[in-house]
């Protein structure tokens, strides 16, 4: 059974180390705007998967990636050695899309609020087809004491009565 504790651990480290590298040692011009977001590593700590955003068109995105793949080497070597494991870690890099994920329900959102208030505007101008109260209320007390005081005041029995 694994540690998911030391699990953790490690890929917070891998996280932090793959962005130090990144930051300043590999000098590849192809490398855009890049912020490491996230690292996952299996129980086995045998493969890392790390997440990265980068800042820029898709152009940005595809050069960056082919930078981090060109320097998949180094980094591998890097987070190994830092990691004291007996096996160095296969690294994989995954483009991290939440930005885009962000905008895709703030559209949704926005469409929603508009539609609810879309009915609430056509709910109050709304009238009621039949009826405002279409259920039977209830007598008031006193119509209630009026009626019971008539069927008192008769004597002939009645079907369900026994006497």
């Amino acid at each position: 059974m694994t540690d998911q504790a030391k699990v953790r651990r490690h890929a917070e480290r891998i996280r932090e180390l793959v962005a130090s590298v990144v930051r300043s040692q590999i000098k590849d011009p192809r490398l855009g705007m890049i912020t490491i977001t996230d690292a996952r590593i299996t129980a086995d700590l045998r493969d890392a998967t790390v997440f990265y955003t980068v800042l820029g068109d898709a152009a940005a995105q595809a050069s960056t990636a082919a930078a981090l793949e060109s320097a998949k080497g180094m980094l591998r070597s890097t987070v190994g050695k830092a990691l004291g494991l007996r096996h160095s870690p296969t690294l994989t890099f995954v483009l991290d899309d939440v930005q885009d994920q962000v905008k895709h329900i703030d559209d949704l959102l926005a469409a929603a609020r508009t539609a609810d208030a879309e009915v609430q505007r056509l709910a109050a101008q709304a009238s009621y087809a039949g009826e405002a109260q279409p259920y039977r209320v209830e007598e008031d007390d006193e119509d209630a004491d009026d009626a019971s005081a008539e069927d008192e005041g008769d004597d002939e029995p009645r079907a369900g009565d026994r006497r």
